[in-house]
């Protein structure tokens, strides 16, 4: 099957906001607030610009498994940097590339400089089993004499 659609339509059925932190922020509290928000991870700006993303995994591989304190360690000295992104009209298949290739799990959106969304694999899994399930209903029409449903 093929899949269609772009990060703009993600974003436009999950919503755009997204949850930032500064390089400055103490871990312990960047997880803080990801927890508040039940998310995994954080897009790290330095005034208008991305400069990379702060994610539940690098909390574990930087952190934890090199003994250093999420109370004394910054944001900015274990994010992943440089910043992978995706524009809004880049395809889904480009971003599972992207995703895939990098082996990472959120993606900011960027419309030229501007953040205006992340997208998480998530959200691509979401985007994928909606268009499978509307195929099968597509299909099933066909198949039962209903097409055009």
């Amino acid at each position: 099957m093929e899949i269609s659609g772009s990060i703009r339509q993600i974003l436009a059925s999950k919503g755009s906001d997204v949850s930032t932190t500064t390089p400055e922020t103490l871990v312990f509290e960047a997880l803080t607030l990801m927890g508040e928000k039940n998310i995994g991870a954080l897009v790290v700006m330095e005034g208008p610009t991305v400069v990379g993303v702060f994610s539940e995994r690098d909390y574990s591989r930087k952190v934890i498994l090199q003994g250093k304190t999420s109370r004394s360690t910054r944001v900015g000295e274990i994010l992943s940097r440089p910043a992978i992104s995706i524009a809004p009209d880049d395809s889904i298949e480009e971003c599972m590339a992207r995703m895939t290739l990098n082996r990472i799990r959120h993606l900011p959106v960027l419309d030229g400089d501007s953040l205006v969304g992340l997208v998480s694999i998530g959200d691509v899994v979401n985007w994928i089993m909606r268009a499978q399930r509307h195929a099968i209903q597509q299909l099933t029409g066909y198949l039962s004499g209903q097409y055009p449903a």
